[in-house]
């Protein structure tokens, strides 16, 4: 699938009816999940399964990086596991965080996540609307500061670049990292729509089965950095999220299947 005009542009030749999804995230605890409410409206089958693990860098490689929190004065996070590992490595370091630290955050729901650690309304906390390019645009601002970037040993090279290429005082620390779920059980289930999130889901699936066919499986992406590592993965994209008439996954999901199912 393509944006064209900004609408959902679909191959109706690979249009077949969705009865079941497989979203490549833990099932959200929610019962109100907007996940439930389209199973529930539309009578399909939706699986969880969570295609990627985190695993933390301890204190001890922490350290090797040489990259002390105390010597920035704000935070750059993309994610929340990036906020739990900050805050976690920063605790097992015996450092507290100094209240005038200022934050950087990709998204107001990454900036709300903070609240677990910290007093929001007693920080300075500086928000994206949603994607990398949106947090540059509020870091451009704010070019005296000497930002640390905590994140994973897979990350884009979008915020990395900007600031090496624009003269920004910066150090990059990996505090954990992603690594690809087994997923062997799942080798003789099949789905109409599988979901994904990152290219590390993407990364996960072709580690788990080199020889995936896609055939009439749907594939949904949501991002740009995520539908790029659908193509680079010779897989067809059928879904994408965000769009303007399908903001959120379960958005764009809704909008194919109504297509699909002819309702």
């Amino acid at each position: 699938m393509s944006a064209t005009d900004d609408r959902l542009v679909m191959d109706k030749e690979r249009l077949r009816e969705v009865k079941s999804i497989l979203v490549s995230q833990p099932e959200p605890s929610d019962p109100n999940s907007p996940y439930h409410k389209l199973a529930e409206k539309y009578n399909l089958k939706i699986d969880f399964r969570q295609f990627i693990e985190i695993d933390p860098v301890d204190i001890k490689e922490f350290r090797k990086q040489k990259v002390n929190i105390l010597d920035h004065t704000a935070v750059i996070f993309t994610s929340r596991n990036a906020i739990d590992h900050f805050f976690r490595l920063a605790t097992e370091s015996k450092i507290e965080i100094p209240t005038d630290m200022k934050y950087f955050c990709i998204s107001e729901t990454t900036a709300n996540y903070l609240q677990k650690y910290i007093v929001i309304r007693k920080r300075k906390i500086f928000t994206g609307e949603r994607t990398a390019a949106d947090l540059l645009n509020v870091i451009k601002k704010h070019k005296d500061e000497k930002f640390i970037f905590p994140c994973s040993n897979i990350r884009t090279e979008h915020i990395p670049d900007f600031l090496t290429e624009n003269g920004y005082e910066w150090s990059e620390a990996t505090i954990y990292r992603t690594v690809a779920s087994d997923l062997s059980d799942l080798d003789d289930v099949t789905y109409d729509v599988i979901a994904f999130f990152s290219p590390s889901g993407i990364e996960s699936l072709l580690h788990n089965f080199p020889d995936f066919k896609q055939k009439n499986t749907r594939i949904a992406a949501f991002g740009p950095t995520t539908a790029k590592a659908v193509n680079e993965a010779n897989l067809i994209l059928d879904i994408q999220a965000p769009l303007p008439n399908a903001p959120s996954m379960t958005g764009a999901l809704e909008v194919y299947i109504k297509e699909a199912n002819n309702i």
